[in-house]
């Protein structure tokens, strides 16, 4: 489209990237987390739901300042990674991946466990009389069980660090080509009272918006009613 500039598919292709990383990571991450906080007697797990949940309701610009001070030259984990011979995160696109991944967590990890947990005992039970180990009884049993949990999750988490923009702008700064994803390309348009491109690229977050909801409308089982 003529109103889509190359900064403005750069940012599109850099927003796919970092929404595909993340996504990919957290299902790795949030797959075990889940799977804990669904069987786990420790008297731990409300406490470690309370954090992963945390972000629903913490401002993304209050976990990007505190990212940004931990994770920055300063922060505890910048002079380790500094010690180390590393490159600090803050204002690169893994700086932007990290914070993403604690963004998006609750996104990912909530739908996994209700997935989980609403698989019940007995399933896990018959496999292991049937001489299934545990890992054997996550990926024959459970997995396959849960996968339209898992189709949620990542409909959810993916279509989540799309539309990022507090987190983005404090850990990631507005860099082109590096941290200037989609979001922060519309607040430029914005700022220059570029309201015809400003509408092409916000329509673009509308209609993956809407395609999240339809699509985890489709994947949600459907209940028949009894009569």
């Amino acid at each position: 489209m003529a109103l889509l500039s190359g900064q403005d598919l750069q940012a599109l292709w850099l927003t796919l990237r970092l929404a595909a990383t993340v996504t990919t990571l957290l299902l790795l991450l949030g797959m075990p987390l889940a799977w804990w906080l669904a069987h786990t007697p420790s008297r731990w797990r409300r406490v470690v739901a309370a954090v992963v949940a945390l972000p629903l309701v913490l401002p993304p610009t209050v976990l990007g300042f505190y990212l940004l001070l931990l994770l920055g030259p300063q922060g505890a984990v910048g002079q380790a990674m500094q010690a180390m011979g590393l490159a600090t995160l803050p204002f690169t696109f893994r700086g932007l991946v990290v914070a993403s991944m604690l963004y998006s967590l609750p996104f990912v990890v909530q739908p996994l466990h209700d997935a989980f947990e609403s698989i019940g005992p007995r399933p896990l039970e018959v496999a292991s009389c049937l001489g299934a180990g545990p890992f054997d009884r996550f990926c024959s049993v459970a997995l396959p069980l849960a996968l339209p949990g898992v189709a949620t999750a990542t409909v959810l988490g993916f279509a989540h660090t799309v539309g990022e923009f507090g987190v983005v702008l404090m850990i990631g700064g507005n860099i082109p080509g590096q941290t200037r994803v989609l979001s922060m390309r519309i607040y430029d348009h914005v700022q220059a009272g570029e309201y015809p491109q400003a509408q092409v690229l916000s329509l673009c977050l509308l209609v993956a918006s809407f395609a999240a909801l339809l699509a985890m409308s489709l994947l949600r089982p459907r209940r028949h009613a009894r009569g």
